[in-house]
């Protein structure tokens, strides 16, 4: 691979990261819910769902790109027949836009708990600022993923490192494991529910990258960072005592161990919510494309406009319910994505 192949990878691997890395994975909250609740348990997890993401990341994208499919939608055709598809991509769509929903609901909660604004002012701006995003469309993708993406790396490290020297890293007393039938199933729900939602964007990624292989490669590079990032983000939170308790936790560790950066990581965090938010837009806009014979600024406007309605909806509480339902339904997707013969080139 030549130096540009090499780059356009690296674009689609922080989209990846960035359409996942969104309002509950960068705030905690996501995280707790889907492992660090379970301790020792949840270690384990981390392992299985950043396999299934390299993996199923990789075989969807490519059979996206060998059906050539432009949507989801297309890839739904061919994973679940022609009879099935239309109800699956109807409640995907659903999901999508209720997911987008959460993290437009956690942009309110930045704004509402770590400033002191009110949750409805930071709602508004997040929801003019992903319009000004949607009109560069894929530019304004990349270009806010390829920011964002390095500086949440750089800021988890740097959190794991402060939480080490502090001595307060995994002690005995946070790691009991929960072997339950929920926390086995939990790292599998998980990767399965942020393929489903990551597949509005990566479809249109793959169907438009250079080649196949840069197409490869990017998944690659996403699913290695992904399970670095949720390691190190679960073990962190593993060792605070007081992670159940807010609807940010993550800032709370930072408050607590390096408060010098605080504002700093908060903004990261938004960048990340907000990174999810233009995935999860950019994604149900190719979609209704197909559906609705509106283009470019109007369609992105209408989108933007329906999404204003989220607003008197709490974070924590749209989360703790829908993520864990959503992980559930979309582990038929992962079944499939499995069982389905791969095309060839």
């Amino acid at each position: 691979m030549n130096g540009k192949e090499w780059g356009e990878a690296w674009q689609i691997a922080a989209v990846y990261i960035g359409t996942v890395v969104g309002a509950g994975f960068a705030t905690g909250r996501e995280i707790i819910e889907f492992f660090t609740q379970y301790g020792a348990a949840g270690t384990a997890g981390v392992a299985v769902s950043g396999f299934l993401f390299t993996w199923g990341g990789a075989r969807l994208m490519v059979m996206a790109r060998r059906i050539g499919a432009s949507s989801y939608d297309e890839l739904n055709r061919y994973l679940f027949g022609k009879m099935i598809s239309p109800f699956v991509t109807l409640v995907m769509t659903a999901m999508i836009a209720g997911v987008t929903a959460v993290m437009i609901a956690g942009a309110g909660a930045v704004f509402e708990e770590q400033l002191g604004w009110t949750r409805e002012a930071g709602v508004v701006l997040t929801l003019i600022l992903a319009l000004i995003i949607m009109l560069f469309d894929r530019k304004g993708l990349f270009g806010i993923n390829v920011f964002v993406v390095p500086m949440m790396v750089l800021f988890s490290a740097i959190a794991f490192v402060k939480t080490m020297m502090a001595g307060e890293l995994c002690r005995p007393d946070m790691a009991a494991a929960d072997y339950s039938l929920k926390a086995v199933l939990s790292p599998f729900s998980y990767a399965a529910f942020n393929l489903a939602m990551a597949q509005a964007v990566l479809v249109p990624l793959a169907h438009e990258a250079t080649n196949e292989r840069v197409v490869k490669r990017g998944a690659l590079l996403g699913g290695i960072v992904l399970t670095i990032l949720l390691l190190v983000n679960h073990t962190v939170l593993l060792s605070f005592p007081h992670k159940n308790g807010y609807d940010i936790p993550m800032a709370e560790v930072v408050h607590t161990f390096f408060a010098v950066l605080y504002w700093f990581y908060v903004l990261i965090i938004y960048g990340e919510i907000f990174t999810s938010i233009i995935g999860g837009l950019f994604g149900l806009e190719r979609q209704v494309r197909v559906w609705v014979p509106l283009r470019g600024k109007w369609l992105a406007m209408l989108l933007v406009a329906l999404f204003a309605a989220v607003s008197p909806f709490r974070y924590g509480e749209l989360l703790s319910f829908i993520y864990p339902l959503f992980g559930y339904i979309s582990l038929g997707l992962l079944w499939l994505l499995w069982r389905r013969r791969l095309p060839r080139q």
